[in-house]
């Protein structure tokens, strides 16, 4: 059994292998991670615990692959270490955005971003679509908007996308993302190509946009109805979304009765250490990102946040507008988040 040490090391020499490709558009800020851990593996990650189960044979063509690509183009070496046994490594190459890594379990094939190791996208292999983490809350949004098209911010390997078109078959999705290389590679490998086949056919489904989601190219005429927003660098939420400047920027961009919601990360390093001390209670004024919603959406309760249990990640998450009648809500929704409403509330004070 392979400790977190060992296995960080032999993905962080894989890192170290890879060439750079060079996709034709200028570099960006906008990249996310997430961060995981596991009773076998503990790899890191924003949301769940993800129990890594033994696959007893490793892909040997995605390790030839790998190899090829160091040979090819002399960036380092590659370890003769081999990836544990219930780990099989599918792809990885480098973006001028991200080191891009797609490895396989028995039950799901996940997106490893950069040196952090951190996940960042999770394709179930077995037909269930909940991850048990903050993508599953993204999907309650569709109730509670105005018909109309809902953009992503930070597509990455459409795990959100997939689930709420499992749940919502009509729904019109544009999922923006800035790097092209990580599209490419998931629609080869997590299903994405399958999501945009739908929409390509007529009624839901998803259309890719390649580029910068805070830029004024994304958006479309008339607003969108739902804006869920979830952009990482360097394993923290974008400092851009810290800004109040951003956030009434991407308010601009919906319809009328239109909705935000946003992954937010965790507290913010101010506050860390007297969290942890037990000096503050944990809410909304501890993270950055929510702090800079509150004064862009100024209105009496016109920002909800709730915080993820801490087995699902203890995220924060940010809804704008008036809060929903819950029990409405709640109805409309299956099981696996009917509950989960409850523990919005009203950003309330300063």
């Amino acid at each position: 059994m392979k400790t977190l040490s060992s296995t960080s090391s032999i993905i962080s020499s894989t890192y170290s292998s890879l060439p750079l490709s060079s996709p034709s558009y200028p570099p960006s800020q906008c990249c996310r991670r997430r961060r995981a851990s596991s009773s076998i593996h503990s790899l890191p990650f924003t949301g769940r615990t993800v129990q890594l189960f033994h696959s007893r044979r490793r892909s040997s063509t995605a390790k030839n692959e790998v190899q090829h690509q160091s040979a090819e183009d002399g960036h380092g070496q590659n370890t003769d270490e081999p990836l544990p046994e219930d780990i099989k490594l599918l792809t990885a190459v480098r973006s001028i955005y991200n080191d891009i890594m797609i490895l396989e379990t028995a039950e799901s094939r996940l997106l490893l971003l950069d040196s952090s190791h951190k996940i960042h996208s999770i394709f179930g292999k077995g037909g269930s679509k909940w991850t048990g983490s903050y993508w599953d809350e993204f999907a309650s949004l569709p109730r509670i908007i105005p018909a109309g098209p809902i953009a992503i911010f930070g597509l990455g390997g459409g795990t959100a996308a997939d689930l709420m078109l499992h749940l919502w078959p009509s729904l019109q999705i544009e999922g923006w993302e800035i790097d092209e290389i990580l599209v490419h590679k998931s629609r080869e490998y997590l299903g994405l190509s399958e999501l945009e086949n739908r929409a390509e056919a007529g009624g839901g489904g998803l259309r890719v946009r390649i580029g910068d989601a805070l830029s004024a190219n994304a958006s479309v005429a008339g607003g969108y109805a739902g804006i869920i927003v979830d952009l990482f660098a360097d394993g923290k939420v974008l400092r851009g979304l810290e800004e109040v400047k951003t956030w009434a920027e991407i308010g601009e961009k919906l319809m009328p009765k239109g909705r935000i919601m946003v992954n937010c990360g965790g507290v913010s390093s101010d506050a860390r250490e007297e969290l942890l001390e037990g000096n503050l209670e944990l809410g909304w004024e501890q993270n950055n990102a929510i702090r800079a919603m509150r004064k862009a959406f100024p209105g009496a309760g016109e920002l909800n946040w709730k915080l993820m249990p801490k087995e699902k990640g203890a995220n924060f998450l940010a809804l704008t507008r008036a809060l929903p009648d819950l029990a409405a809500w709640s109805s409309a929704l299956p099981d696996e988040l009917s509950s989960s409403v409850y523990q919005w509330r009203i950003c309330s004070g300063s």
